[in-house]
C-alpha cells in the first residue's frame, strides 16, 4: 500500500473517471441481438502514488473498465481524464503518446507476450513501437541496457536475458511482463489481475515487489482483482463493482471492516472463511 506523502504537499488527482459506459452487443443472423451493458456510469478517481482496488466478482465488468482506461476498448460514453487530457476522446495517432504513461499488466503472461521471443526482445519491442531508442545500430545497447535495468528491478539476472519466454516459469513470466511494461517508464500500471493464478508464496513475493516499485517510482496503480486478501494489503482505496457500476467505494480499512453493499459483504466474506486469507488481511489492515 502506498504510503506517498509527497513531502505535505496535496497530492494530484492522476486519472479521473466519470459516467464510463460500455455496451456489448451479441447475437447474430440466426439469434436475438442482445445488448450488454458492461459497464453503466461509472466514476472513480486515483490520486499519483496511490492504488485504487476496482474488486467484483467474475462478469461485473472491472476488466473491461481496465481495457478502456488503456483505451484497447473505446469506451460508448464518459470521460477518462489522465493529467487534464480526456483520453477517451483521442484518435488512434492522438493516443500513441499516451500509450508509453499508461501500461497494462495482464493476468496470463504466457499469452501476452510473444512466446517466440526471447527476454530480451520481449522487452526491447515496446520500446521499438514507441521509437523511445530508435533502430540503429547504435541504439541497441542503449535498449539492451534499458532491458536489463528493468530484469534487475523485477529480480530476473540480465544473465537470462537470451533465453526464450518458454523457458521462465510462470512466476518469472509474470516479472518479466511487469519489466515490459515498465520498460516505458509509465506513470500508471492497471494490474489486470496480474497476481490471479499464481501460487500463494510467488504472489506475495510479486506484491511485495509492485509495493517496492510504486515506492521508488512514484507509480500508480489501478489493481483489478477479486482477491480481497490481496487488495487490502495493496490498495489505499476500494471500488466495489456488480453488474456493471460501482456499488460501494472508500477507505481500504473502512470497506474490508464495515462492507454495506451485499456484493462487498460477500467478497470480505470469502476472504475471511479462508484461514490464510483472514490473518493476511488483519496484518494489511494493522
Amino acid at each position: 500500500m502506498s504510503t506517498n506523502s509527497n513531502g505535505g504537499a496535496a497530492i494530484q488527482s492522476l486519472l479521473r473517471v466519470k459516467r464510463l459506459s460500455k455496451k456489448y452487443a451479441r447475437g447474430g443472423l440466426w439469434q436475438k441481438r442482445v445488448v450488454i451493458n458492461a459497464v453503466d456510469n461509472v466514476d472513480f478517481e486515483i490520486m499519483t502514488g496511490q492504488t485504487l482496488a476496482l474488486v467484483g466478482e467474475s462478469g461485473s465488468g472491472k476488466s473491461t473498465v481496465a481495457r478502456c482506461v488503456t483505451r484497447l476498448e473505446t469506451p460508448d460514453s464518459g470521460e477518462i481524464v489522465f493529467q487534464g487530457t480526456d483520453i477517451a476522446k483521442l484518435d488512434a495517432r492522438e493516443l500513441i503518446s499516451f500509450r508509453s504513461r499508461i501500461q497494462m499488466v495482464f493476468q496470463d503472461a504466457a499469452t501476452a507476450i510473444n512466446p517466440h521471443f526471447s527476454a530480451l526482445q520481449a522487452l526491447e519491442e515496446p520500446l521499438l513501437i514507441q521509437g523511445k531508442t530508435g533502430e540503429e545500430h547504435e541504439n541497441r545497447e542503449s535498449r539492451r541496457d534499458i532491458a536489463a535495468t528493468r530484469m534487475t528491478e523485477v529480480g530476473i539476472s540480465p544473465d537470462g536475458m537470451q533465453r526464450s519466454i518458454l523457458h521462465f516459469s510462470g512466476g518469472q513470466c509474470q516479472r518479466l511482463a511487469l519489466a515490459r511494461a515498465l520498460a516505458l517508464r509509465p506513470e500508471l500500471l492497471v494490474l489486470d489481475e496480474a497476481l490471479t493464478g499464481l501460487d500463494l508464496s510467488t504472489q506475495a513475493q510479486i506484491a511485495n515487489l509492485l509495493l517496492d516499485l510504486q515506492e521508488a517510482h512514484g507509480l500508480t496503480y489501478l489493481l483489478i482483482s477479486h482477491d480481497m486478501a490481496l487488495v487490502a494489503r495493496m490498495a489505499d482505496s476500494i471500488a466495489v463493482m456488480s453488474g456493471g457500476c460501482i456499488v460501494e467505494v472508500g477507505p481500504t480499512p473502512q470497506i474490508i471492516s464495515d462492507p454495506t453493499h451485499a456484493a462487498t459483504k460477500h467478497l470480505v466474506a470469502a476472504a475471511k472463511s479462508s484461514a490464510s486469507n483472514l490473518s493476511a488481511m488483519t496484518s494489511a489492515l494493522a
